[in-house]
C-alpha cells in the first residue's frame, strides 16, 4: 500500500485536512500518517476535536510552538527529518502558507520525497507577510500543485511555472467541501454558541488577528472604530485572538462590542450561518463567509481571494473605518446572489485522485 505523510500546525489546515483524510479512508489504497507540528496548540486541540472533525489522530505530535520564525522553522526541519526517514512515505502532503507547510516541504524535498502542495498559487503580492514567503517557495519545490481557482492558476501561469516539471491542477478549494460536510451538523454541535442567545441575521461576526493589523496600533484603533461605529447599528460579536488581546490591554483599547472567547469550528461555523455579515483580516474566513452566503467586509490591504471581491461578495478596506463603515451600509441594503460556483464541487475527491496519480 502507497503511503502519504500529512503535515499540519494550524486548526485551519486541520479542518481541511478532514476532508481529504475522509476521501482517503473511503478508497482503502493509501495509508496516511498525520505530523501536527504543534504550530497554533491550544486546549480545543484535544481528543474531542479529532472525534467531532472525523480526523485520524496525529501519529507525531511535536509540540513546536511560541518561537520566532526562525527557530520555530529551524525546529519543525529537525524534527520531521527522522519522521520522514522513519515512515519512508512516497510522498508528503503540505496545505497552505503557515510556518509547517515550508518546512515539511523543505524537509521532504531535502530527502528527494514528493512534495503536495494544497491550496497553491495563491499570491497577495505583499512580501512584508510571512505567509506570502511561504507559499512562494513552497510552490516552487512542489511536485504538484493543488489550485483552488482560476486565479491561483493564471498568478504560477505569470511566474513561469508552465515551463518547470512541476503538475499543476486546478482541483477547487477543500475549504467548500469542509463548509458543505460540518455545516449538516452545526447545530448540534455548536454548544457554545447557543449560549450567546443571539438573533439570526442580527449581528456582525469580526475577527481580527493579522500582524498586520495588531502590530501597526494607528491600524489597529481604526478598525476598532470601525467595529464600534458599526456596534451602534447592529450588535457586532468578536471571538478574541490571544495576540490581538494583549495589544488591546497594552494600549488600554476598550472597544465597545461584545468580546468572547476564541472558539471551536463548529461554534464559527454556527456564528457565520446565522450572522449578518463578516469583518475580518483572516484569509480562510473570507471564503466561508461566501460559502454560507454572507458578505464580507476584508481589514487587509489585499487578499488572496480576488473572486469573492471582482464578484461583489467582499470588499476590500485596509484599515479605513469609514470604508467599513460605508461597506457596511452597502451591504445592508444588498440582495446579492451568492448561487456562483467560484471554488468547484467534489473537491476532496479531485484532490485524491490527482495524488493517486503522483504516488502510483
Amino acid at each position: 500500500m502507497k503511503k502519504i505523510l500529512t503535515i499540519l500546525g494550524a486548526r485551519p489546515q486541520f479542518v481541511k485536512a478532514a476532508v481529504l483524510s475522509r476521501v482517503i479512508s473511503e478508497h482503502h489504497e493509501i495509508e496516511e500518517i498525520i505530523v501536527h507540528t504543534g504550530q497554533h496548540y491550544d486546549n480545543n486541540m484535544s481528543e474531542v476535536f479529532f472525534k467531532e472533525m472525523e480526523i485520524p489522530k496525529p501519529k507525531y505530535n511535536l509540540a513546536i510552538n511560541g518561537l520566532g520564525h526562525g527557530a520555530m522553522t529551524g525546529q519543525m526541519l529537525e524534527k520531521i527529518e527522522p519522521i520522514l526517514l522513519e515512515e519512508k512515505p512516497n510522498a508528503v502532503v503540505v496545505f497552505g502558507d503557515t510556518n509547517s507547510t515550508i518546512a515539511g516541504a523543505l524537509a521532504a524535498k531535502k530527502l528527494g520525497i514528493k512534495v503536495i502542495h494544497i491550496e497553491a498559487g495563491l499570491r497577495s503580492f505583499n512580501l512584508k507577510m510571512p505567509e506570502e514567503i511561504n507559499r512562494i517557495l513552497t510552490d516552487r519545490i512542489s511536485d504538484l500543485l493543488l489550485c483552488p481557482t482560476d486565479t491561483a492558476l493564471e498568478n504560477l501561469a505569470t511566474e513561469g511555472y508552465k515551463n518547470l516539471p512541476i503538475k499543476i491542477v486546478k482541483s477547487g478549494d477543500i475549504m467548500k467541501d469542509a463548509v458543505l460536510y460540518y455545516g449538516k451538523t452545526v447545530e448540534k454541535k455548536a454548544s457554545y454558541y447557543k449560549s450567546l442567545y443571539l438573533k439570526e441575521n442580527d449581528f456582525v461576526l469580526a475577527t481580527i488577528h493579522r500582524q498586520e493589523n495588531t502590530d501597526d496600533i494607528k491600524k489597529l484603533k481604526s478598525i476598532f472604530e470601525g467595529l464600534s461605529a458599526i456596534s451602534e447599528i447592529k450588535e457586532v460579536i468578536l471571538p478574541l485572538h490571544p495576540r490581538t488581546k494583549s495589544i488591546l490591554k497594552k494600549h488600554h483599547i476598550k472597544p465597545k462590542m461584545r468580546l468572547i472567547e476564541p472558539v471551536g469550528y463548529f461554534d464559527m461555523l454556527a456564528l457565520l450561518k446565522n450572522c449578518n455579515l463578516v469583518v475580518t483580516d483572516s484569509g480562510g474566513l473570507q471564503k466561508e463567509a461566501f460559502f454560507n452566503k454572507k458578505h464580507c467586509i476584508i481589514a487587509r490591504e489585499e487578499t488572496e481571494w480576488v473572486e469573492l471581491v471582482k464578484n461583489g461578495f467582499a470588499t476590500v478596506i485596509g484599515s479605513n473605518k469609514t470604508k467599513m463603515i460605508d461597506a457596511f451600509e452597502k451591504y445592508q441594503n444588498s440582495n446579492t446572489n451568492f448561487s456562483k460556483n467560484l471554488y468547484g464541487n467534489n473537491i476532496g475527491e479531485n484532490m485524491y485522485q490527482e495524488i493517486l496519480k503522483l504516488i502510483n
